[in-house]
């Protein structure tokens, strides 16, 4: 099973140190060469996906990589040669961040930025790769893949230049998640869900400027009539456009008991609202939400501006008041509504996440998330259209890296086309096998919900998007990539920033227009972690026979892989998808430093400080661990677990040999 066990021992040895020196007499390191040069016609691929290379090996890696090194091992033994290369992912801001932090310097130019973040991920690598050669996994060590080589940087521009061919590649300037703490674009896949964030929510009056004609025989001998809307992102109120309703519900005109202020608000939230706003509401008349046509606000922070009254099918009565306030800068379904009413889309908001000069001076530099966003609640009192106040408990999105709160915010980005693309992943999808079959069903979900993917980031460590622009019209021009791969073949992404603009585009390019580099990065898991193995990037027929990885890939390196694949070679690139779940400690708890039950797979095998609380278990206690964990679960570990194995280990070790020695064995 593992390396540890010698058949014939009575016990396994309390110096698990005994294990280190049997890996070269063993010939342990050879076994993956040797099973390579059989002669079989059985071909077993297990694809590896790279894990960032921005840490030490912790437990999480030891449950992924033992378990690939089993499955692995199993088709050895049924006579079949195992292609498994591993690779590391190297670029990307997981990295970046890691290796900006360790450096005192500020103002770095882009190349010291990508110099020492290569450096980083280096001395990572080394450090993850001793790890997992120490864990017993059998791999082609001496040809690792990573993400910085030349061809595999040149290979993943080569596939961004069939997919923008296809008409999957595209620039537009839409609503993205964006990292106010890290002035970067975010992918879905890169957000963690905080369930207890804290918001300041807020209902607001909308005065009704121009009553819609199908209502003005009752709103004509009224007093002032306000459409109340509700929202947890305050910050958004300078960017209204509009206020939207939903067509085939029913809305009311209300009176306040207390203040004798009429309203109007979904006449299914009628009573809900009232009771948050502590007071009671006498219905004066009820109409069909499409008798809102044409109707028109007055926005409740900037005078003389006015909101249109719009249909939108994404307005639910489950929450709020039933009318939605709509900033088509700072939300998905605002954009789609704005995009087919012809709103405008300006954002009021910088990559730093602050308020621009166009939000006003009494916003402008602002955080919108923080001083921003009591300016606008201020703004709302003070123009008397602030009904309510309070805080607002939520899952909200955060950086996964970061761990810091995101916003959505409209720039100009490189998408994938996936509303295209994702009818035939899901057909594609449907012909692999998936391990547990569930897995499958959520995938496919996640793909139904996805209508596009935005590829681009705004960092410096990363393979550039091949593109250049017009200094004038800003038009870009991409019809030059192949040139560009010749160039990143021979020198590596680094050329984009050292070599001069006559090496990067063609002369027929040169004589055209007077160019500009772009400045945006593609994000690792486009074609990065969406790419190949090494073995593959030379010969794209291959399908890998297994993906094996954690339940978060469903939505990222599974996804990302099948859309790239389909959108290149019409198929998935894999047979089988495997998912196994998370690590946790053995009371089922997060692990977490403060907690203090944070499981470390060095001090595993080799023991901590004090070897009387924390023993040296040896990497076969690790790997019996993982081999008998139901991995479909969330998986438990803690030294009650380990303890559990190790018995477990040395019953099979006190049994008598059955085979001999290994020696006799071979």
């Amino acid at each position: 099973f593992g390396w540890g066990l010698v058949p014939g021992s009575p016990r396994i040895p309390k110096s698990m140190n005994v294990q280190v020196p049997l890996y070269p007499k063993c010939g342990f390191s050879e076994l993956y060469s040797w099973q390579r040069q059989r002669k079989t016609k059985k071909e077993f691929c297990l694809h590896d996906g790279p894990p960032y290379a921005n840490g030490d090996a912790h437990v999480g890696h030891a449950l992924n990589k033992i378990l690939k090194d089993i499955t692995n091992r199993f088709h050895m033994m049924r006579d079949y040669v195992v292609h498994y290369v591993p690779g590391w992912d190297c670029h990307g801001l997981p990295i970046e961040l890691k290796a900006l932090s360790e450096c005192e310097e500020d103002d770095l130019s882009p190349m010291e930025i990508r110099q020492k973040a290569k450096e980083f991920a280096e001395k990572v690598i080394e450090k993850q790769k001793s790890a997992f050669i120490r864990w017993g996994i059998m791999a082609n060590w001496d040809n690792c893949y990573h993400t910085f080589d030349k061809k595999y940087e040149a290979k993943q521009l080569h596939i961004f230049h069939q997919m923008f061919d296809k008409g999957y590649v595209y620039q537009d300037y839409k609503p993205v998640f964006w990292s106010p703490s890290t002035n970067t674009a975010l992918a879905e896949a890169e957000l963690e869900y905080n369930q207890q964030h804290v918001s300041r929510s807020v209902y607001i009056k909308f005065p009704l400027l121009k009553p819609p004609p199908k209502l003005s025989s009752v709103i004509d001998g009224l007093p002032a009539v306000n459409l109340i809307i509700w929202t947890t992102q305050a910050w958004t109120i300078p960017a209204n456009q509009a206020v939207c309703y939903m067509p085939n519900s029913e809305y009311s005109i209300v009176k306040c008991t207390n203040t004798g202020e009429h309203f109007i608000i979904a006449s299914d939230r009628v009573q809900s609202t009232a009771a948050l706003l502590d007071t009671q509401f006498d219905v004066i008349s009820t109409f069909k939400g499409t008798d809102f046509e044409n109707g028109m606000c007055s926005h409740p922070t900037i005078p003389g501006k006015q909101s249109p009254l719009l249909p939108a099918n994404h307005v639910t009565m489950s929450k709020g008041t039933g009318l939605v306030h709509t900033a088509p800068a700072h939300g998905m379904e605002d954009y789609g509504v704005a995009s087919h009413h012809q709103l405008p889309m300006d954002c009021l908001v910088d990559e730093k996440g602050r308020f621009t000069e166009a939000a006003g001076s009494e916003l402008q530099k602002k955080a919108v998330l923080d001083e921003g966003n009591e300016a606008v609640i201020q703004m709302l009192h003070g123009a008397k259209n602030l009904l309510k106040e309070e805080k607002f408990v939520h899952s909200y999105p955060y950086d996964w890296r970061t761990k810091k709160p995101v916003i959505i915010r409209a720039s100009k980005q490189w998408f994938i086309d996936t509303a295209n693309l994702k009818s035939a992943a899901q057909e594609a999808l449907k012909k692999v096998k998936c391990v547990p079959a569930s897995g499958m069903n959520r995938m496919l979900e996640m793909l139904d919900r996805r209508t596009f993917w935005c590829i681009s980031r705004q960092r410096r460590w990363g393979v550039p998007i091949p593109v250049f622009y017009h200094k004038t019209t800003g038009n870009p021009l991409i019809n030059n990539i192949e040139n560009i791969i010749k160039v990143v073949e021979q020198h590596g992404s680094d050329g984009w920033w050292t070599l001069p603009i006559e090496q990067l585009l063609s002369s027929d390019a040169l004589a055209k227009v007077n160019q500009t580099q772009g400045s945006s990065f593609l994000l690792a898991w486009s074609v990065s972690k969406g790419a190949k193995s090494w073995c593959q990037i030379q010969d794209q027929s291959i399908t890998a026979d297994l993906y094996l990885e954690g339940k978060d890939q469903l939505g990222g390196w599974f996804q990302s892989s099948l859309l790239t694949s389909v959108a290149t070679q019409k198929k998935a690139p894999y047979k089988t998808l495997v998912v196994h779940g998370f690590t946790l400690g053995e009371k089922g708890e997060k692990m977490s430093k403060s907690i203090g039950n944070v499981v470390d797979p060095d001090v595993v095998i080799n023991g901590g400080n004090d070897h009387s609380t924390e023993p040296p278990y040896g990497a076969d206690i690790l790997r019996w661990w993982v081999a008998e964990s139901n991995v479909f679960t969330e998986v438990l570990i803690g030294p009650a677990v380990l303890n559990s194995a190790r018995e477990d280990i040395n019953k099979v070790g006190s049994r008598p040999p059955v085979c001999g020695t290994f020696q006799s064995v071979s």
